[in-house]
């Protein structure tokens, strides 16, 4: 008796591939896993300690504590304005509110746009609905924005939505003011819904600062807004990320919600909303961290033979051009990223993780320490200069 199809041919994410694979060794040092190295700030500890002690301890409304959407709800007054009581819904990370909205608007059959390269869990997300991968590359000579006309010649009869991640994750990059009037302009008149994962929107560095899908005309009953604490306050693993739609949406996600994982912890809910109120101050000193690591880390790919980069404008990924090395080594990006790992410890991220497009590069996190960076770099200069 076999087991299902689904769970036969999933895949699995590359970047827990090569986070397990370092844990076989000693004497590692990780650019892997998109996790911040900064706790969660204490007041956001406390109050949730606070909360524990007082006697939350019981299941909470599936669509999530309503202190939390009503601070939500404030803190996106002056863009998305979303009614708390309907509009938003409090999930298990923003990965599973990208799922619940995936299970919400699409069916088996129907086609789902992604800009690759791109996050890996997209893909399995989009197998576990049975709907239809068409990728749309975002090339590096243009920063890794994606072309607005590369959409337009993907869209067929069957498409049905679109995935935009801007940050993105693996490049760092920034959908700019103009692109992103271009893509409004293009699916303001189809029958497309939209994704828009903007979980790193508050970590961008460049000047011209960030620009939301939503902040166009004429796409607010087709889009659903995705993001969440585990960037912003450092709470990964606190699991908790929100939706914003439509009603009508909100309540079907929240239904596909109520039978998976149902519910988040009162303590964790009402902590989250105290970092909303008196937190906010915390993400401006971490972006800034990350702005100078990001400098760091351009600064020795650059000074690194067979390795370049453009710099990322948001996120903390660096998404670097290795295939000097992979042409004169003749290995892939996955197996030059093995190679890096047990010859000198160092966890990378073959960029073909992400989609093909992503060939060629390896992706690393500067969400560490910058003296794990020099060590790390240390390390990979060594191992390029030997190559």
């Amino acid at each position: 008796m076999e087991l299902s199809n689904l769970a036969r041919s999933l895949g699995g994410s590359v970047i827990r591939e090569m986070f397990n694979e370092a844990l076989k060794l000693e004497d590692t040092i990780s650019f892997t896993v998109g996790e911040p190295d900064f706790i969660t700030p204490q007041p956001i500890i406390d109050e949730a300690c606070r909360r524990w002690q007082d006697g939350l301890t019981h299941y909470t409304p599936n669509s999530g504590v309503i202190e939390l959407r009503r601070a939500i709800a404030s803190y996106h007054a002056n863009d998305l304005r979303p009614d708390p009581e309907n509009q938003i819904m409090v999930s298990c990370g923003a990965t599973e509110a990208i799922q619940m909205a995936l299970f919400t608007l699409v069916d088996p059959g129907d086609e789902v746009i992604v800009i690759t390269p791109a996050w890996p869990n997209y893909f399995g997300q989009i197998g576990m609905c049975g709907a239809v991968l068409k990728v749309v590359p975002a090339r590096e000579e243009n920063d890794f924005v994606p072309d607005p006309d590369d959409i337009k010649r993907a869209i067929t009869d069957k498409t049905k939505l679109i995935i935009l991640n801007s940050p993105s994750n693996p490049t760092g990059a920034v959908i700019d003011r103009d692109t992103c009037a271009a893509i409004a302009a293009l699916l303001r008149e189809r029958d497309i819904y939209i994704i828009t994962d903007e979980i790193y929107s508050k970590l961008v560095y460049d000047e011209a600062g960030y620009t939301s899908i939503t902040s166009f005309e004429g796409l607010a009953d087709k889009t659903v807004y995705i993001s969440g604490f585990s960037k912003m306050f450092a709470m990964t693993g606190w699991r908790l990320g929100y939706a914003i739609a439509r009603p009508d949406i909100i309540r079907n996600m929240t239904k596909l919600h109520e039978n998976g994982a149902s519910c988040l912890p009162a303590p964790s809910q009402m902590a989250a909303a105290y970092g909303l109120r008196n937190c906010l101050p915390e993400i401006d000193a971490m972006r800034e961290s990350y702005r100078r690591r990001r400098d760091l880390i351009c600064s020795l790919v650059d000074e690194t033979k067979g390795l370049s980069i453009r710099p990322p404008k948001g996120a903390f990924y660096a998404f670097v051009n290795a295939k000097p090395l992979c042409q004169a080594t003749g290995m892939t990006s996955r197996q030059l990223c093995m190679d890096l790992l047990k010859k000198t410890g160092v966890v990378t991220v073959p960029g073909s993780g992400f989609g093909d497009q992503g060939e060629g590069y390896i992706r690393i996190t500067y969400a560490t320490s910058d003296e794990n960076i020099r060590r790390g770099f240390a390390r990979i200069q060594a191992y390029t200069a030997e190559l």
